[in-house]
């Protein structure tokens, strides 16, 4: 079984969730990164999209629109610190919204605001992805 290991998942406004895990995956601007207990300390820039923090008795997801993923190991042990711009756990999604701002951002993708809206739309689609 996989040691656990510190993570807290933050944005400006509250503390997600604080706790002991046993792996986290996330999404960079790079590419997918996942951490467990020893890995080498790094900082990336995270994407929008999922992040997912497995405990050992469950396995949590969240849409996480853009931030930093931070690890640092120091004697054996391992923190991570993911400082997200804005951030929901699956289950306080509200599905609707997501929906009516998907639909609103894919009417606005083309226009004058088409980066704007482009990220608008990729922001409800990771929340509606985790909805399945």
């Amino acid at each position: 079984m996989a040691t656990p290991f510190a993570v807290s998942l933050v944005t400006p406004e509250r503390e997600v969730w604080s706790g002991q895990a046993t792996i986290v995956v996330a999404r960079g601007t790079e590419g997918e990164v996942g951490v467990m207990n020893g890995h080498v300390p790094m900082l990336i820039q995270l994407a929008i999209g999922p992040l997912f923090i497995e405990t050992e008795n469950e396995r949590l997801a969240a849409a996480v629109d853009g931030g930093f993923l931070h690890v640092i190991t120091r004697d054996d042990e391992t923190r991570v610190d993911i400082l997200a711009e804005h951030a929901e756990l699956a289950d306080e999604i509200d599905t609707q919204r997501a929906q009516q701002q998907r639909d609103r951002a894919e009417q606005r993708v083309g226009g004058d605001d088409d980066e704007e809206a482009k990220a608008e739309l990729a922001k409800a689609q990771a929340r509606l992805d985790l909805q399945r």
